[in-house]
């Protein structure tokens, strides 16, 4: 008995497995039917990104300018170790963003902005292994980008110099005024665009297929009735038969 009912288990288990392939396989000739569609969604979404990318998106520059932040007076031979130095490396990172420093670069240029606008647009990042400050300003404007970074440079080693009561740290680099825009990234937005384009259709598609519950196949039958067909006769043949009986 027990044996039974293990094997009818296992046909039903069976048959189930067969019909999620079979679902899958029908997805997958639903799309493969509507593969135009797709590729068509595929290039207008793309196209429709491109444009709002081109048109709506105002583009941003990123200039970078550099010091060193240590100098004969604070070399790091003079540090107890090297975690001292990393952590006075972050020091100058919070230094460089305070509002006194910043109020200062937006006085110096005469700039019509806040404390609060230009620090969303600053960065200080300090590369892995390295005592060197990286200043990143980004701009719609590629010169006022790289005039910012510059003063914002020149500010903080003033600002380091007092706080550490040292000399200043070194230059060394100056920010250049930016070619290349930095954001947005055409190629990414087109891609992305394209992509959701037919990820929508593809789900619509999707949907209007599992909600159909029209029976169009013998496998329909048997799926959704749980019966059996005896015979089939195609539509065609049964138009064929009329037309040749009104003759």
């Amino acid at each position: 008995m027990k044996e039974t009912v293990q094997n009818v288990n296992m046909i039903q288990h069976t048959q189930d497995m067969e019909e999620d392939t079979i679902d899958l396989l029908a997805l997958f000739h639903v799309l493969w039917s509507k593969a135009w569609l797709l590729i068509l969604s595929l290039l207008i979404g793309a196209s429709a990104a491109g444009v709002v990318t081109k048109m709506l998106i105002t583009p941003q520059y990123e200039a970078m300018s550099m010091i060193y932040v240590y100098n004969q007076s604070t070399s790091i031979a003079s540090l107890a170790d090297f975690q001292i130095s990393e952590k006075l490396t972050v020091d100058f990172q919070i230094i460089g963003t305070t509002r006194e420093v910043l109020e200062d670069v937006i006085e110096e240029l005469g700039l019509d902005t806040t404390y609060e606008e230009l620090l969303a647009t600053v960065t200080i990042n300090t590369p892995s292994d390295s005592r060197i400050l990286e200043i990143i300003v980004r701009n719609s404007d590629p010169v006022l980008a790289a005039d910012i970074s510059n003063a914002l440079s020149n500010r903080l080693r003033e600002q380091v110099a007092l706080v550490m009561n040292t000399d200043k740290p070194s230059t060394v680099q100056k920010a250049v005024v930016p070619i290349m825009m930095s954001s947005p990234s055409l190629k990414k937005n087109v891609a992305i665009g394209g992509l959701l384009a037919a990820c929508l259709v593809a789900g619509i598609l999707i949907m209007i297929y599992l909600m159909d519950d029209t029976i169009k196949t013998e496998e329909d039958v048997e799926r959704y009735l749980g019966v059996n067909t005896l015979a089939a006769i195609p539509v065609e043949t049964l138009k064929e038969k009329k037309e040749l009986g009104a003759q």
